[in-house]
């Protein structure tokens, strides 16, 4: 079947039931996943995935519905429902396709690759296994597993609108991970670690990712509370990338006209450290978040929302757009049942100058926080405070392990008071980010 096709038999129906605009998106996909535990087998699941959404508008009043039927008459029926629909809501200024649109663009971005589909599942299977059995045969205090797994995908998007856009894409996925446990002393901890990309060869081998997995669970054997006290914090690239998150969040333009971001009003400002500049690439090679067009149709492209600490712009889909008189800036994200909103492609912070070593080794005291709990960020006030673990440093060494503890601040002064960015950024996932040290944060223990 041509979805492009029916796409816009779908779209010629609704201007014919009386809509003024609309847009479709048709997205279709295979997934395969499989959990291995202690060697076996726990789950096996692969499925297939069809589904279209439609959005229509009727003057400035919208509404939108989905459908996995592609049948003529339950089209049919979802076009006139869905029109019916958009009569009787309330009207909304901002709503509307983009004001502007460029046709679809033959852009090669490296989204899909075969190798994934060409993997038998004997051997996907044995991939999961061969990083379990390493982990486990790190140490032998790691003497129990919460799985080892493997995935892949293979996606299909097509996206048409009333005003004459018709594009596709077609993107691959695989990623495998290991959760080893490991026992000391009667204290129980885990950890993991994972690899992800387009293709077979963006992955590392799983003795590679059982062997880190093994190493992290290892390393938090025998962790303790430490001292209240204020000190350096120094976040790895996993947490440091849960932070950063927190700032995209702050920079969409939705948190700026729900007035629910500190960043309302201070474009043109120094927000953070000049240290940081935050990175949104929507057409990184091989980017895990890349596409060449978004949820609306716009072409994807480089944002800088923040530049060596001065705030720059916000991320806009149309809609933001216009409720902060902004411009869209080919952000926006959207599956087959709900309305385009503002989502990250590639997001990152550039990599610094000083190697991740150096940053722990120029800590007198402090704490490495390689896993944050919870959900404990107020991006109004700012007022920060997450479960964390990791280890305690003293004299630029790791002391110990940590755990059962809490870091707090303000995500304002935090993003301030970044002092040192590192070297070491690597994309593992569709974000990313270099180790950060925030040269003081209260942190409560015993």
């Amino acid at each position: 079947m041509d979805y492009r096709n029916v796409a816009e038999d779908v779209l010629a129906r609704a201007r014919k039931s009386g809509a003024d605009a609309a847009d479709v998106i048709v997205a279709t996909g295979k997934d395969f996943s499989v959990t291995v535990r202690l060697g076996e087998v726990e789950t096996l699941e692969q499925a297939g995935s069809k589904a279209l959404g439609l959005r229509v508008f009727v003057g400035r009043r919208s509404a939108l519905a989905y459908t996995s039927d592609f049948s003529p008459a339950a089209l049919a029926a979802l076009v006139d429902e869905t029109v019916a629909m958009a009569r009787v809501t309330g009207e909304d200024a901002a709503a509307g396709l983009p004001d502007q649109w460029t046709p679809a663009e033959d852009v090669e971005l490296g989204m899909f690759d075969p190798s994934p589909e060409t993997l038998p599942t004997e051997e996907r299977i044995e991939w999961a296994r061969r990083a379990e059995k390493a982990a486990m045969g790190f140490s032998p205090e790691i003497d129990n597993s919460s799985g080892a797994s493997f995935s892949a995908g293979d996606d299909t998007v097509v996206l048409a609108n009333s005003a004459g856009f018709v594009g596709s894409y077609r993107t691959s996925s695989v990623s495998g991970s290991v959760v080893p446990v490991a026992q000391r002393d009667g204290q129980m901890q885990r950890d993991y670690w994972y690899s992800a990309g387009r293709g077979l060869g963006d992955l590392i081998t799983p003795e590679e990712v059982g062997r880190i997995a093994g190493e992290r669970t290892v390393r938090r054997l025998g962790a303790r509370q430490v001292a209240t006290c204020d000190a350096p914090v120094v976040f790895d690239q996993e947490t440091a990338a849960e932070l950063m998150g927190h700032l995209f969040r702050a920079v969409s333009g939705y948190s700026v006209f729900r007035n629910a971001t500190f960043l309302k009003d201070r474009l043109g400002e120094t927000v953070t450290s000049p240290l940081l500049t935050l990175v949104d690439e929507g057409r990184r090679p091989r980017g895990l978040g890349s596409r060449p067009f978004d949820g609306e149709g716009l072409p994807t492209r480089r944002n800088v929302p923040i530049e060596r600490g001065v705030l720059r712009t916000f991320l806009c889909d149309s809609y933001a757009a216009r409720k902060i008189g902004g411009t869209p800036t080919g952000v926006a994200r959207r599956g087959v049942g709900g309305a385009p909103s503002v989502g990250s492609s590639n997001l990152y912070f550039e990599a610094g100058e000083t190697p991740p070593e150096q940053i722990i080794g120029e800590v007198e005291r402090g704490l490495l926080v390689t896993d944050l709990i919870g959900f404990g960020v107020d991006l109004v006030s700012g007022d920060f405070s997450q479960g964390a673990a990791g280890h305690w440093i003293e004299k630029g060494r790791l002391a110990h392990p940590v755990h059962e503890i809490t870091i707090a601040g303000n995500l304002k002064q935090m993003l301030m008071d970044v002092d040192a960015v590192g070297t070491d950024l690597v994309f593992r996932g569709s974000s990313a980010s270099p180790t950060l040290r925030i040269k003081k944060m209260t942190i409560s223990g015993s």
